[in-house]
């Protein structure tokens, strides 16, 4: 069909998702090929943009081999998959989906964090296995209001968390880059000394290498016998092995995690671990959220489409979005 444009689809869509962009678009699916080489071969010159998501990104290299590519629009926030120093040198906008699913995610780190506070795991298997009706009564937990949390990371969704906690009267502080005057929280420079000051971390920053491993044996021994982790991040944020040898020696309470570092394989000390809390990165997994972001990633591609322009590019790429 004339005026139809190619685009490279890595990673699963929506029926509605690809309902949409067959409209505007030939797609070409990257991960369906019988041999990837061949198609980016055979088809690679005529690619202008590419759809794909926070988990999948865009393999390495591709950016670079795709001459005409002028637009990769992201299904998620998080975009660390993604070369966006690659983008920026061959002046490629790359789209992201932020705000829609702030909310979503935020009530994800409250209920882990409500989960491992009051001991949601234990206390299920205490009837499930008849204790209740041997032993009598579960042993009691904590409140949730009573706890001091410390959000690594305050952005949208990190904001979002702590007006929620706000609520429960919770005091919140934060670790980030920058100190936003402006907020009612304290901030800390230093996460050895929010996490020494906090009963509860909470972890919310982009993933990366500059935040690898940000939670480390340190941050751990700081947060103490007491403390409990929450990850809805990035699962490279937290050294995967130093939680697991200080929720295996008394070193911190408890974790509530979304995220893994290798997902969708999570290790067996923290699937078994009578205080963890694992889900499968559902942060953002409702109906009504998910079809947001879908319609968001659609959105920036056919707005790039009839003006050249996107409407949620990532932060390190606005200034190749032209001014509407």
């Amino acid at each position: 069909m004339a005026g139809m444009t190619e685009l490279l689809v890595i990673g699963g869509i929506t029926d509605q998702m690809q309902a949409r962009l067959e409209t505007r678009f030939h797609l070409h699916d990257y991960f369906g090929a019988a041999d990837k080489e061949a198609l980016i071969t055979q088809i690679g010159d005529s690619i202008q943009a590419i759809a794909t998501n926070g988990h999948d990104g865009v393999p390495d290299n591709l950016i670079d081999r795709l001459d005409n590519l002028k637009v990769v629009s992201c299904y998620g926030v998080g975009y660390d998959a993604i070369n966006v120093a690659a983008a920026a040198d061959k002046g490629v906008l790359v789209t992201h989906t932020p705000d829609v699913l702030n909310e979503e995610v935020a009530v994800t780190a409250v209920m882990l964090l409500m989960g491992i506070s009051r001991q949601l795991r234990f206390n299920m298997e205490w009837v499930s296995s008849g204790n209740w009706e041997a032993q009598g009564n579960a042993p009691l937990s904590r409140s949730l209001s009573s706890l001091k949390v410390g959000l690594v990371g305050y952005g949208r969704i990190g904001q979002t968390i702590a007006e929620k906690l706000d609520i429960f009267g919770c005091e919140v502080s934060y670790h980030a880059r920058n100190e936003r005057p402006a907020s009612a929280h304290r901030f800390y420079p230093n996460l050895v000394d929010m996490a020494d000051a906090c009963d509860a971390l909470v972890v919310i920053t982009p993933g990366g290498a500059s935040t690898n491993k940000l939670v480390n044996a340190d941050i751990l021994a700081a947060l103490g016998a007491q403390g409990i982790l929450v990850n809805v991040a990035r699962g490279s944020v937290v050294d995967e092995a130093a939680l697991i040898h200080a929720l295996d020696n008394g070193i911190i309470a408890g974790a509530g995690l979304d995220v893994f570092e290798k997902e969708p394989v999570v290790p067996a000390a923290l699937q078994q671990h009578p205080q963890v809390i694992c889900t499968p990165h559902i942060g953002s997994a409702t109906v009504e959220t998910r079809a947001a972001m879908g319609n968001l990633t659609v959105d920036n591609l056919l707005q790039y489409f009839s003006d050249g322009r996107v409407l949620t590019p990532v932060p390190e790429l606005k200034h190749l979005n032209p001014a509407g």
